[in-house]
């Protein structure tokens, strides 16, 4: 039991990694990523529709995306939708293809942007920190229970702090890599 439990918390923290890759994704580094416009939607037929499921959304070079709709008269609205988002891109139009240079970023946005990165982190500690909460909890009632000794249930505990502070260490070196990469001009 007390084994699921610590396979529970490693799985937790995983996932409180991987939710932290994917919102480090969507802070801009100066550099193209198609992932910029995860949370972009375009009013299509009445639907909020992610662009990702209308159009091939790709990255030629460093500082420029293209978007190609696959319904050609829904440009207009994915241009639109872009430009709306508020992101501090200007998408242009070129006949069936949606041009999107990226602007390099000023010396104060990439501060407001390592901000906005350590931001998330915090809340990935935060995270790591409740599943350990969780499972140091769920450890003292398998003991109340009667289901292990003290002696394992402290065991499992030390080894609980051992992944929790292993987990912070990698949400510490996601945060600082992502820092190196806002920061690099």
């Amino acid at each position: 039991m007390l084994d699921d439990i610590l396979s529970d918390l490693k799985t937790s923290i995983g996932k409180a990694h991987e939710a932290l890759k994917r919102e480090l994704a969507k802070v801009r580094t100066g550099r193209a990523n198609p992932a910029m416009l995860d949370s972009v939607r375009v009013d299509y037929y009445g639907t909020p529709t992610p662009i990702v499921q209308m159009a091939n959304v790709s990255v030629p070079e460093a500082r420029l995306l293209t978007v190609k709709p696959w319904d050609k008269g829904a440009i207009k609205l994915v241009e639109k939708a872009i430009r709306d988002a508020d992101l501090g891109l200007n998408p242009q139009i070129d006949s069936d293809l949606i041009r999107i240079p990226i602007p390099p970023l000023t010396e104060e946005r990439r501060r407001e942007m390592v901000k906005v990165a350590k931001k998330y982190g915090e809340d990935c500690k935060v995270a790591i920190r409740k599943h350990r909460h969780e499972a140091l909890d769920l450890a003292s009632e398998v003991e109340s229970d009667g289901g292990a000794s003290a002696d394992d249930v402290d065991r499992a505990k030390k080894k609980a702090e051992e992944h929790v502070t292993e987990g912070i260490r990698g949400v510490d070196s996601i945060i600082q890599h992502k820092e190196k990469d806002i920061l690099e001009v």
